[in-house]
């Protein structure tokens, strides 16, 4: 793994400083050295991801954004909500509703299903293991993703890190009204960028994906809130039952439950 983190100045910057800044991002000057010390980006995200790891049990909502570039070069912004809950090792319960989807993913420690809301339909898999496990069979296999996963495994900051070419702490910002540390890193494809709430409780707000390797380089903007940590889940909370009249079906015919269904972009597949 590569990590190189480049030398900045940690001085503050001055509205002078601000303006400056902006005059080069429109004459696409380089930017002088305003950011934080060296390696400070580095030891933010790790006091997050330990802190993070180490809840046996939380939950919380998100508010994910997805951009799509259309084939005549247009951005097309896409957005869905949902909960997350989660009780380590290997039970969660994940809701999604979009405009084109309403999804539950629900684990109870053996088996992992898929519900359809929207057709009332289900798929059942076998899902023994960690939940870094079942993350990475659903990604693989099925494949689906849990929003802001890789925040939630055992060892967020190895995965977050893996692949980083450059790190930094860019200063503070607010995220919904709450001061946080705002970091931003390089990797050869993407950019990303995270919100982490500045105190005691270092979780974090807001994460952006920058892809570079797609013309007009569309993101994934995902914000987390209403963190509760330490609250035991109720005892069914990761049980599935069947609703009334929902039918079971092979978890390769849910094919249709992304956020942004093949076909919905006029002129071209998703």
């Amino acid at each position: 793994m590569n990590r190189r983190i480049s030398s900045h100045s940690s001085a503050v910057p001055t509205k002078s400083a601000l303006a400056l800044l902006a005059a080069m991002a429109i004459t696409g000057a380089p930017a002088p050295a305003v950011w934080a010390a060296e390696g400070q980006a580095e030891t933010i995200l790790k006091a997050m991801a330990d802190y993070v790891s180490r809840q046996e049990n939380l939950s919380l909502k998100y508010d994910a954004d997805v951009e799509v570039v259309t084939p005549a070069v247009e951005k097309i912004q896409f957005s869905a909500s949902g909960d997350i809950t989660l009780n380590r090792p290997n039970k969660f319960r994940v809701s999604r509703i979009g405009g084109y989807a309403d999804v539950e993913l629900i684990s109870d420690g053996s088996n992992v299903t898929v519900y359809d809301r929207g057709g009332n339909r289900f798929a059942q898999v076998p899902a023994a293991g960690t939940f870094d496990e079942v993350v990475d069979r659903l990604r693989t296999e099925a494949p689906l993703e849990l929003p802001g996963a890789d925040l939630l495994l055992a060892k967020p900051y190895e995965e977050l890190m893996a692949g980083v070419l450059e790190a930094k702490h860019v200063g503070r910002g607010v995220v919904e009204g709450v001061e946080c540390e705002h970091l931003a890193f390089r990797n050869l494809d993407t950019d990303w960028q995270i919100w982490v709430e500045v105190g005691d409780r270092p979780v974090p707000r807001k994460y952006v994906i920058t892809s570079k390797a797609v013309g007009s380089a569309p993101q994934y903007t995902l914000r987390l809130r209403d963190w509760k940590i330490g609250v035991s889940p109720a005892p069914d909370a990761f049980a599935f039952k069947p609703p009334q009249g929902s039918s079971g079906v092979a978890i390769t015919l849910l094919n249709d439950i992304d956020d942004i269904p093949a076909g919905v972009i006029p002129g071209g597949a998703k």
